[in-house]
């Protein structure tokens, strides 16, 4: 960050703590953190990047106030983590070769859909329940894996509500209470977000000094989100998180075809 204005720090904290906290919760942490970014005077390829490897203190925060939601869930996060992760990699290989304007008209759509099927999980759980891995299986099914490490590559490449997604491929994978689902999303979307943040690292416009700062609120919030999730009700939140979603797809799709 060019200087110390003391302004700017406060809004990205600020921002990151919010961004923690929506992210934990929604998978929702660059609706605040990618817009303070770019109104702290980065530039959009910078504040993406720099974005990315702020959030990877989301993952921190939100494993630390998710301990009990993860308990006994380590082989099947190692497996989706492995999965995610292969997918954050070619996501920033994406990235750094191609432009973000790509995937800006298809964007919007991809967080529409993980909105809808946030909303409609439980009758598509009773239809795909069959083919359900559950969350003790030994080895996931191709299909899961397959749509996990799509949706790391999208959170390595552009990254915007790649948390709904995540959750609304975990949630019709598993019958299991939100708190958890949610936790091992985070998980999940961290470990392509971590990915990426070590190409960019060494290879992309990292603003370190904005990075730093909103991820210090990043961790901050994201610890909070967890205790926040075990305390609501799960359908209202549910309910909630999908227009949280719908909302950022309407953002999303009017800023690409006003470009």
């Amino acid at each position: 960050m060019a200087g110390v204005d003391s302004g700017r720090v406060l809004l990205l904290l600020a921002a990151g703590v919010a961004s923690g906290l929506a992210g934990s919760i929604a998978g929702l942490a660059s609706l605040f953190s990618y817009p303070a970014l770019l109104a702290a005077g980065l530039p959009p390829v910078a504040a993406n990047v720099t974005n990315t490897v702020a959030l990877f203190s989301n993952t921190v925060g939100s494993a630390v106030g998710a301990r009990v939601e993860l308990r006994g869930q380590r082989a099947r996060l190692i497996r989706l983590a492995l999965a995610a992760a292969l997918g954050g990699a070619i996501g920033a290989a994406l990235l750094l070769g191609t432009p973000s304007s790509t995937f800006e008209l298809v964007v919007p759509w991809l967080v529409a859909l993980g909105s809808v099927l946030i909303l409609i999980r439980e009758p598509l759980r009773r239809v795909t329940a069959r083919f359900s891995t559950g969350p003790d299986s030994s080895v996931p099914r191709l299909p899961l894996a397959c749509a996990v490490l799509l949706v790391g590559l999208y959170g390595g490449y552009f990254g915007a509500a790649a948390g709904v997604l995540m959750l609304a491929v975990l949630s019709l994978s598993a019958t299991e209470p939100l708190p958890v689902t949610n936790a091992v999303k985070n998980i999940a979307t961290g470990a392509a977000n971590v990915t990426a943040a070590v190409a960019y690292a060494f290879l992309a416009p990292v603003d370190w000094g904005a990075a730093l700062t909103l991820g210090v609120g990043c961790f901050v919030g994201a610890w909070m989100g967890p205790a926040v999730v075990r305390r609501l009700p799960e359908a209202p939140l549910r309910i909630a998180i999908a227009l949280a979603g719908f909302g950022l797809a309407w953002t999303l799709w009017r800023d690409a075809t006003a470009s």
